[in-house]
C-alpha cells in the first residue's frame, strides 16, 4: 500500500476539482476520485436546464459571500484565494470560454454542460487522477500508524495518507454518515432550494404566465424578494421564489411549507401611480370592461383573476367603477394574498441546507478539526447559495482549496 495516495469520494464539481488540484500540484501523489453511481458529474449535465450555470460575475469576495444563505461568512477568507475570476481563467485555460448573462449569471459560451463535464473528465485524466465509478465507500477507519482505510464497493480495502468527502448534499442520513464516524456533527439536512405550492385555484389556472419582475414577501417570516416569477401547475416558482425558499429554508420547513405569502405584481408602480392609471382608464375608455383593459406589463389572462378577485364583476365598465372597487382592484395588484401549502424541490437545483458543521473545519485547508488527513468540499459541508451559479462556485473554491491543500500535507 503506498502512503502516498489520495482518495476523493464524490465525483461532483467539488471532487473532480479537489482531485485535479491535488494531482497537479502534487504528480508523484496517486488521486483516486470514487463515485458510488455509474456516471460522473450528474449534476453538472443536468444544471441550467442542460447548460450548466458554471459561477457568478461577482468579483467581490464579501458581496458574493452574502449570496448564502448558510456559509457566507465561512467563505469569506476561501475566496480571497479562488473565486469567480480564478474559475473563468481555470476553465478559459483549458480551452473553455465562458459568458456572462444579463443577470450575472455565467455559462458555457457553448450552452452546453457537456463542454463543462468533457472540460473537467479531460483535465482529471491529463493529471492522472484515477476516475473510479461505480464504488462508494462503505466506511472510514484510521490506521494506528496515520492514514486511513477505506472499505470501497466491491473491493478490498484501500488505504491512503489523506482523504476527502465531497458526496454531496445530506437529504438521505448516509449521506453524511462517514462525516459522523470520524467524529463530526451533521446540522439537519432541509431543502434549501423549492418552489411553493399554492393552494388558490384560479391561480393554478394561470400556469405558464411569467412575470420578468413581481415583490412577494412573507409576512409571518420578515422575508421580502423581487425578482422573476412564474406560475405553474402546482403554484409559484422563479428567481424570486427560490431566492424566497433558500433564505426560509429551516423556518419554512418548521411550519411544514404551510404559510401565507403576499404578491405584489406591479412592484415598480407606487400606490398613488396606479390610481392614476385606473382613473386614466375611467377617463379615457369609459365604456371598455375593465377585464379586457389590463395595466402593462401584466399578462390579460392575470390581469383578468386580479380583477375578478378584487370583486369586480365581469361586466362592468371602467365608466361604471366605483371609488371603492378601485381601492380593492389596487390591493389585489399590489398585495395578492395567498396560502402556500407544500413545496416541490427545483430539480436544477435540489440544493439542502445542512452539512457538517462548519466550526468543526478549518476554512484555511478544508481540512477536520478533529480528524487530520479528512478534509471536505462542496454540499456536504453546511453551505448552500442562491440560484444562479453560486452553489457551483462554493464548490470550485472548496474543492481548489481542499486539493492544493492535500497536496502541500503531502509535501511536507
Amino acid at each position: 500500500m503506498s502512503r502516498r495516495r489520495v482518495v476523493v469520494a464524490g465525483g461532483g464539481a467539488a471532487g473532480f476539482f479537489a482531485a485535479i488540484a491535488c494531482a497537479e500540484a502534487s504528480p508523484d501523489t496517486k488521486v483516486t476520485l470514487l463515485e458510488k453511481s455509474a456516471h460522473f458529474l450528474s449534476k453538472v449535465r443536468i444544471s441550467g436546464g442542460g447548460r450548466c450555470n458554471v459561477t457568478h460575475a461577482c468579483f467581490d469576495g464579501r458581496e458574493l459571500s452574502e449570496h448564502y444563505p448558510r456559509g457566507g461568512a465561512a467563505l469569506l477568507g476561501p475566496f480571497t484565494v479562488f473565486q469567480p475570476r480564478d474559475t473563468i481563467a481555470w476553465f478559459e485555460s483549458r480551452g473553455v470560454k465562458l459568458k456572462v448573462e444579463a443577470d450575472g449569471r455565467m455559462f458555457p459560451a457553448s450552452d452546453s454542460s457537456q463542454t463543462i463535464v468533457e472540460c473537467l473528465v479531460r483535465a482529471a485524466q491529463a493529471a492522472g487522477v484515477e476516475l473510479v465509478a461505480n464504488r462508494g465507500l462503505e466506511s472510514v477507519g484510521r490506521r494506528a500508524g496515520g492514514g486511513f482505510e477505506l472499505a470501497v464497493t466491491g473491493e478490498e480495502l484501500l488505504g491512503c495518507v489523506q482523504r476527502m468527502l465531497a458526496t454531496g448534499g445530506c437529504r438521505a442520513a448516509a449521506g453524511g454518515r462517514l462525516a459522523v464516524s470520524l467524529g463530526h456533527t451533521l446540522e439537519p439536512p432541509v431543502p434549501s432550494l423549492f418552489t411553493f405550492h399554492i393552494a388558490a385555484p384560479w391561480l393554478r389556472e394561470l400556469a405558464g404566465i411569467s412575470l420578468a419582475s413581481a415583490e412577494i414577501s412573507l409576512p409571518g417570516f420578515g422575508l421580502c424578494e423581487r425578482g422573476g416569477l412564474l406560475v405553474t401547475h402546482a403554484g409559484l416558482s422563479g428567481p424570486a421564489i427560490l431566492r424566497l425558499s433558500a433564505w426560509g429554508a429551516r423556518a419554512l420547513h418548521g411550519v411544514d411549507y404551510q404559510f401565507p405569502l403576499r404578491v405584489n405584481w406591479l412592484p415598480h408602480l407606487p400606490r398613488e401611480a396606479i390610481a392614476a392609471q385606473l382613473e386614466s382608464r375611467r377617463a379615457g375608455q369609459p365604456a371598455r370592461f375593465v377585464v379586457n383593459t389590463p395595466l402593462a406589463p401584466l399578462p390579460a389572462r392575470l390581469w383578468e383573476r386580479l380583477v375578478l378577485a378584487a370583486g369586480i364583476l365581469r361586466q362592468t365598465r371602467w365608466a361604471d367603477l366605483s371609488r371603492s372597487a378601485r381601492h380593492q382592484l389596487i390591493e389585489q395588484l399590489i398585495g395578492t394574498e395567498l396560502q402556500a401549502v407544500g413545496r416541490t424541490l427545483n430539480q436544477e437545483e435540489f440544493v439542502t441546507c445542512g452539512g457538517v458543521r462548519l466550526g468543526e473545519v478549518s476554512f484555511r485547508t478544508l481540512e477536520s478539526r478533529f480528524c487530520p488527513g479528512l478534509y471536505f468540499g462542496g454540499e456536504l459541508l453546511d453551505i448552500d447559495g442562491l440560484t444562479g451559479g453560486f452553489n457551483f462556485q462554493a464548490a470550485w473554491t472548496t474543492g481548489w482549496i481542499a486539493g492544493r491543500a492535500m497536496a502541500e500535507a503531502i509535501r511536507s
